[in-house]
């Protein structure tokens, strides 16, 4: 309807700028905005204030001569002119009502764009480490990542979701080492475990797999384990070099089996990782390998491209990358003084190997503590000779946990639950996706445990799969009568449907299309969760306060048919969220 009454004011501007009332040159922007207060109309332009000065008019003289202007229309019933120049929209009934019957023509396709014909973009979300579960911090970008992937997909957007597996580095050689430990455990009695190793029980089931596939070909000699390693910091020693050096040791003891082990930590705990997420809604066409930079050299080429550019240089041994020269804090190093790169030079590789996929738009979605890091990767990105406007970084913030008003503890020491498994189990999956993304995602979030589970309206995602499961029960109790719905009887009559809270359903209604793109383009599913709940409230006080189930059939079926075409939007915008739309509760 926006569309069609922006079609009509350009037509009038058309027709003033043939009789001379506006200059040939003028390049107006047609904005049509939904209007607050039913009194003024459905919609509202404020085209004749922002060409007054152009037109050298008065700006209502101006909105008097486009409203005489503008095109019959049978949508059309009348305008108004408001305050200075506002032109007010009033749109007929039969108009308005026919959202009801498009709703219900097109199904699960309402309000989403044609598919194929927007840009290719990259959503990487999530990408945690895989030294163990995902936590609940995780679960809020999971959900976040993918309701804005599903979102843009929703919008015609070509969406791929990757996540990018942190597969390299010393944190995963610390995975290693502490599986080994544990599996030396296993076979030789109780050993002092590190301070700084991978203390969870996953670390004890994945050793034991590997001596239940491996017998004892990975055992050692404990006393050759430790021997001349530093101390470690309950000793008084120093956790970091301990650690490091229990890495080299377990590299020499275990030569070309070392890999084995390594793989064994990486590929159970991304296996877990990948079901957990798969069971959370959260599916990847892409899971990417930081290790594949190194063996298929993205890593030396970037740096090579950045050394021919200009933009690395030598210190004490380190090689550096200037960052500054792109409003970075500082110079940041990308090699070291003993030829080993850092993880940002994976980093600058990653996002170099992004854009030579042909993306069109990068999206990172990181956690807030990602923050500083944000400068400095478009910076390279930008010295690689590409726009960094195309990478787009959305951060999250943690999510706190609250259970009978008191804070949970994030510790596994107090019994309290910390992984994304257990909150789902708790909470169940639907009221994890829909919580996560009722606040944006840049704000502190307090997810409460207790209004999750409960069955009330408080509880948004009880009180919208509520009013989609009402409108199931109505029809199956019409059927139980001996009646059916009829559809077509429903759509012809809908002029029947006159009283405000009707009134107000449709307007609901008609607002999901744009309101779905708005979400889908400013990464806000925010938009979306709130709109549901005010869809479901406006159909709860509606449903509570006419019956449905009357015998003037012509009025029933209307009324069947605005409560299906409720139903249709809620089952959408749901869907879109990762949430399920049961039909009975």
């Amino acid at each position: 309807m926006k569309e069609l009454i922006a079609q009509l004011i350009d037509s009038a501007l058309q027709t003033l700028v043939a009789d001379g009332t506006l200059p040939a040159d003028i390049q107006p922007k047609i904005m049509v905005e939904n209007t607050r207060d039913k009194a003024h109309g459905d919609f509202a332009s404020n085209i004749a204030l922002t060409l007054a000065k152009p037109a050298r008019c008065n700006p209502r003289e101006l909105a008097q001569k486009l409203c005489d202007a503008l095109p019959a229309s049978n949508s059309l019933a009348k305008t108004e002119i408001a305050g200075p120049g506002f032109i007010n929209f009033f749109i007929t009934q039969a108009s308005a009502y026919a959202v009801i019957g498009d709703i219900l023509a097109q199904g699960d396709q309402f309000g989403r764009a044609e598919a194929g014909k927007g840009p290719r973009v990259q959503v990487e979300f999530v990408s945690a480490n895989p030294t163990g579960p995902l936590h609940v911090g995780h679960g809020r970008g999971a959900a976040y990542g993918a309701t804005v992937s599903d979102l843009l997909e929703a919008a015609g957007i070509n969406v791929e979701r990757e996540y990018y597996v942190n597969d390299a580095g010393r944190q995963m050689n610390i995975l290693a080492v502490s599986v080994w430990l544990r599996y030396l455990e296993l076979l030789n009695g109780e050993l002092t475990f590190p301070a700084n190793g991978y203390q969870g029980h996953y670390i004890r089931d994945i050793a034991h797999d590997l001596e239940k596939s491996h017998g004892d070909r990975l055992q050692r000699p404990v006393a050759d384990v430790f021997a001349d390693i530093p101390a470690d910091e309950p000793a008084g020693g120093d956790k970091e070099k301990h650690i490091d050096g229990l890495i080299d040791r377990a590299r020499e003891l275990l030569g070309e089996d070392y890999d084995l082990v390594f793989d064994a930590g990486l590929n159970a705990i991304l296996s877990d990782i990948r079901e957990d997420l798969g069971e959370f809604g959260a599916d990847y066409q892409e899971w990417f390998s930081e290790r594949s930079l190194t063996s298929n050299g993205d890593v030396e080429k970037a740096l090579q491209m950045l050394e021919e550019k200009g933009f690395l240089y030598e210190e004490e041994g380190n090689i550096w990358f200037r960052s500054t020269e792109f409003g970075d804090d500082k110079d940041r190093v990308v090699k070291r003084a003993n030829g080993q790169t850092t993880y940002f030079a994976s980093d600058i590789a990653y996002h170099m190997n992004k854009f030579e996929r042909g993306f069109d738009q990068v999206i990172n979605i990181w956690g807030a503590d990602h923050h500083g890091y944000i400068t400095r990767v478009k910076a390279a990105i930008q010295a690689l000779g590409y726009d960094p406007e195309r990478l787009i970084v959305k951060l999250v913030q943690f999510a706190i946990l609250y259970r009978g008003g008191e804070r949970v503890q994030m510790s596994t020491r107090s019994g309290s639950f910390v992984t994304l498994r257990e909150l789902r189990e708790e909470v169940g999956a639907d009221a994890c996706r829909f919580f996560y993304v009722t606040r944006k995602a840049d704000q502190h979030m307090d997810f409460d445990l207790d209004l999750a589970k409960s069955e009330t309206k408080d509880n948004p995602v009880f009180y919208i799969q509520y009013a989609h499961a009402r409108v199931c029960s109505v029809l199956r109790k019409l059927e139980e009568q001996g009646n059916a719905w009829a559809q077509d009887e429903g759509l012809q009559n809908l002029t029947r449907l006159d009283t405000e809270a009707e009134k107000d359903l449709v307007t609901t209604l008609s607002k999901y299309p744009e309101l779905l793109q708005s979400a889908a383009l400013n990464y806000e599913p925010h938009l979306l969760a709130n709109y549901l709940r005010d869809l479901a409230g406006d159909f709860h006080t509606y449903y509570n306060a006419h019956k449905m189930l009357i015998d003037d059939a012509e009025l029933r079926n209307a009324r069947l048919t605005l409560s299906a075409a409720v139903r249709q939007v809620l089952a959408n915008g749901l869907k879109l969220l990762g949430v399920s739309a049961p039909e009975q509760m």
